[in-house]
């Protein structure tokens, strides 16, 4: 098996951490997400962040498009490898 991650990019903690439990129920997964604070490029504001969900897939059978489309509920998108 291969160990394949996905990450989706979200606006903010609260977003994140939605889509994050609801992953389990929509894909099935066992493992828990990870969720990782992404400090926009100069930006000093702790507002001014956009949070990851990272995923692995090492069976290679979630979708990326439905993941996508997952992550724009919450006005996020899932980032190409």
């Amino acid at each position: 098996m291969s160990d394949v991650r996905h990450v989706l990019v979200l606006p903010d903690r609260d977003a994140a951490q939605e889509a994050a439990e609801a992953l389990g129920e929509r894909f099935g997964i066992d493992e828990e997400p990870r969720l990782v604070r992404d400090a926009l490029a100069g930006e000093d504001d702790a507002e001014d962040a956009q949070w990851l969900v990272v995923l692995r897939d090492e069976g290679g059978r979630l979708d990326p498009g439905a993941l996508d489309e997952f992550a724009g509920e919450w006005d996020g998108w899932r980032e190409e490898p």
